[in-house]
């Protein structure tokens, strides 16, 4: 495997950019290596600038489920831009995604655009303080949602990669105000409602976690959640960026049956361009601005790109609701091929999987919550990475991140994983 250019990349970026990437969760110094530059993508496949081939788990981080550079969605975002790439106005296709969400997503009944996940939480939880007209919010430990100062408490994603889950920069009042509870356990978050009676703002939770591998919610623990934050006044918050359309097409609250107050959604919504949007009860999101006095605003929030983007992908989605089968199926077939090498070798390896999220952890322990994710062997995740790298199989650069599978991947590509994996596995394990 040839990594000429990316390493000359790399280091000239090493002078002019932060760490030499854009976003922690590209960094591969957590598994020994320097990054790939990638040139290109299209359906499962990326090629680096070095003219390596891989087969892509990472999907941009889980928005691309029909694939990279689908040709609908192309074609979409190109008339688009024929038109314009930024008007800081009211445009319909603004309207039209909105209503496309609220369609799919029924307990949205008012949508704000914004432009990433991070923005999208960031304001979710201002509306529940706003609401609520209280300050503290609950999140669980190793949810990662967005790097806004209230949410980098323990949490996970690239902040529990490299072994900071608290960030300097992060005012001591500001961390204070945020609580966590532990993922899957009902009796912590119930702990920490009688410790601060009447003073939780909102409760914010990927329903599937992403961000510290994938990890399902345990039964009752969703519709727990549910029932006591109406109890206590609470505003629930279900952070969907990653698994919006990504685990259903009405997200994991279509899936579990839980209806959240707000919704956070990301990148996903717009077929993979930068975008987020919160959204939810319309009594809650009347109170934004400029209907309300809670303040957000910005300039390319429901940018006309974006919205084709999504749009195209949404009616895509809505209209093939079969992609889903098939991404099961797909996800299942890779499951139970990976599990046959894990027994077939007796290896102490640990799978998870929602649908078309997955994660292989290394311990042998059931990973429930950010405890028992913190148990993996991220120096045989690093060895087996590389591994699989070097066969063409393109991974998170992490333990502890979600994988995803797309309707582009093919039956072939999936055995052809399978078989790196033993290779990759058997070299780490001997």
């Amino acid at each position: 495997m040839k990594t000429t250019k990316s390493a000359r990349l790399f280091k000239k970026a090493m002078r002019l950019i932060p760490g030499g990437v854009n976003s922690p969760v590209r960094a591969f110094s957590s598994v020994g290596r320097s990054p790939v530059f990638i040139e290109k993508a299209r359906g499962s496949r990326l090629w680096d600038v070095d003219g390596n081939q891989y087969i892509d788990y990472v999907g941009s981080w889980g928005p691309m489920i029909l694939g990279h550079a689908h040709p609908q969605i192309l074609r979409a975002v190109k008339k688009a831009a024929d038109r314009g790439t930024s008007f800081g106005a009211a445009t319909e296709r603004e309207v039209e995604m909105a209503e496309l969400i609220s369609t799919v997503m029924p307990s949205i009944e008012m949508v704000r655009m914004v432009n990433s996940g991070t923005e999208a939480t960031m304001s979710a939880i201002r509306l529940a303080r706003a609401f609520t007209g209280r300050d503290k919010i609950i999140k669980f430990e190793g949810c990662y949602h967005g790097h806004a100062d209230s949410f980098l408490i323990k949490a996970g994603s690239g902040a529990m990669t490299l072994g900071v889950p608290d960030s300097p920069g992060v005012p001591s009042a500001i961390g204070n105000a945020t609580l966590t509870a532990r993922y899957n356990d009902l009796a912590s978050f119930e702990n920490l409602l009688a410790a601060h009676p009447g003073q939780i703002a909102g409760l914010i939770v990927e329903p599937v976690v992403g961000n510290m591998g994938c990890v399902p919610p345990s039964k009752g623990f969703l519709e727990g959640l549910r029932s006591l934050c109406t109890k206590h006044g609470i505003v629930f918050i279900m952070d969907e960026v990653m698994t919006g359309f990504r685990v259903a097409l009405g997200g994991a609250q279509h899936l579990y049956g839980v209806k959240p107050d707000l919704t956070t959604l990301g990148k996903i919504i717009g077929g993979g361009l930068p975008v987020g949007a919160y959204g939810g009860n319309k009594e809650i999101m009347k109170l934004v601005a400029p209907s309300g006095p809670m303040y957000q605003a910005g300039t390319l929030s429901g940018n006309p790109l974006a919205m084709a983007a999504g749009i195209e992908m949404i009616q895509l989605l809505s209209g093939k609701k079969s992609i889903y089968v098939q991404l099961e199926k797909k996800s299942a077939r890779l499951e139970s091929g990976l599990q046959f090498v894990i027994d077939k070798h007796h290896l102490p390896l640990t799978q998870n999987r929602v649908g078309s999220m997955f994660t292989l952890f290394f311990t042998k322990e059931r990973v429930v919550d950010y405890e028992t994710a913190k148990t993996s062997d991220t120096k045989k995740f690093a060895s087996y990475f590389s591994a699989m790298l070097e066969q063409g199989i393109y991974l998170a650069p992490s333990q502890f991140e979600a994988a995803f599978m797309s309707a582009a991947h093919s039956d072939q590509d999936i055995d052809r994983t399978i078989r790196a994996a033993e290779k990759a596995l058997l070299a780490t394990f001997s």
